[in-house]
């Protein structure tokens, strides 16, 4: 994971902790002024700062397990496994969290220092009666509602789901994309030499190592076809930076630097050719069982048609040069190539290509 992204959502996670303990703190207070009236005799800013303390805490502690070993393990080890890991660890993260908020809670309420006996014995006597039950179950259900949201995030692909909750897509809307078809080279060939289940490893790895570079160029997954990745950017998101172009580069040197590991675990190595192409598309919801974002127009006809012009034209990537003219300064980071002006299979009109090398 991009150690950048991660942090940012450690960050969201412990803001959003944090007020949901201070909520926590609001409904126990206004709850406890209900039944006591105004008679109360210990100070409600204790209370105040142990839960901004906790929210606090268990954002960055929890949040950072969640992040960095949860995500993780999700993605890469049996679920069976996963889920006893995760349980263990959410108890130890929970007493790790719980412990110190506690003690500076009976401090403050006592008037004694951290280290005095009287504050750990109230610790101690706090983590050892039934009660201790509610906190955890709470705080374990948290965990597992922001746990949801990113799987599903991870589903639609990064800010697709917060439109999708915004009721973007409801309507139909009409966008400008930026699309690249990544197509696996000679995968009916490796798919007869590997076999079938050699070969959905070998591909789940291919994906898994390619899913940073995306990441990282603000590429959406639009869809997995088989071999194939659909990747799509808003128009702004693709252009700004060179995103569309350095995201294919990136893809290729991170299975490039992974090469001994195929060899050695696949006896194959990876490349995948790309094309791309840009225009207007109709954007909504779809299907009624199973809901997803859809994209509907030429232009994604026309960058797989644009894609399987790559094996004949003997490159790694072709782009069309309507798209090439929509990048600010591309032509002082690449060697433009110009390819002519094809007739693509089944489209009456002929599209100008272009190919590049990597960066000079």
């Amino acid at each position: 994971m991009n150690q950048y992204k991660g942090i940012q959502k450690v960050l969201w996670i412990t803001l959003s902790w944090t007020l949901i303990a201070l909520f926590q703190f609001m409904i126990g207070w206004g709850s406890l002024i209900e039944v006591a009236g105004g008679d109360i005799e210990f100070d409600p800013w204790i209370h105040f700062r142990g839960s901004l303390f906790t929210g606090l805490i268990a954002g960055i502690v929890g949040g950072s397990t969640l992040v960095f070993v949860w995500e993780k393990w999700l993605r890469t080890k049996p679920y069976g496994w996963t889920l006893r890991s995760m349980f263990l660890s959410y108890v130890i993260t929970f007493f790790v969290v719980s412990v110190p908020t506690s003690v500076f809670h009976e401090s403050a309420l006592l008037g004694l220092t951290l280290w005095d006996q009287e504050v750990w014995q109230g610790v101690l006597v706090s983590h050892t009666r039934p009660s201790i039950f509610i906190p955890f179950v709470f705080w374990m259900m948290v965990v597992l509602s922001t746990l949801i949201v990113f799987l599903v995030n991870d589903k639609y692909g990064p800010g697709v789901f917060a439109n999708f909750l915004m009721g973007k897509y409801f309507h139909p809307s009409r966008e400008e994309r930026i699309f690249m078809f990544l197509d696996l080279r000679a995968s009916t060939t490796i798919a007869e030499q590997l076999g079938e289940e050699k070969y959905f490893e070998f591909l789940r790895e291919v994906v898994k190592i390619s899913t940073p570079g995306i990441l990282r160029h603000q590429g959406e997954i639009y869809q997995y076809v088989g071999d194939e990745i659909v990747i799509s950017w808003p128009m702004d998101h693709g252009i700004s930076e060179m995103n569309c172009i350095h995201c294919f580069i990136d893809i290729k040197k991170d299975l490039l630097a992974r090469s001994v590991y195929f060899d050695s675990r696949f006896g194959v190595r990876p490349e995948f050719k790309a094309g791309l192409h840009h225009g207007h598309v109709m954007a909504g919801e779809i299907g009624v069982v199973k809901r997803d974002i859809a994209y509907s127009g030429d232009v994604l006809n026309t960058a797989s048609r644009i894609q399987g012009k790559c094996n004949e034209l003997g490159v790694d990537i072709l782009l069309s040069k309507s798209l090439i003219d929509k990048i600010p300064n591309v032509l002082s980071h690449f060697q433009i190539k110009e390819m002519g002006t094809i007739e693509l299979r089944g489209k009456k009109q002929r599209v100008q290509l272009c190919t590049l090398p990597f960066p000079t």
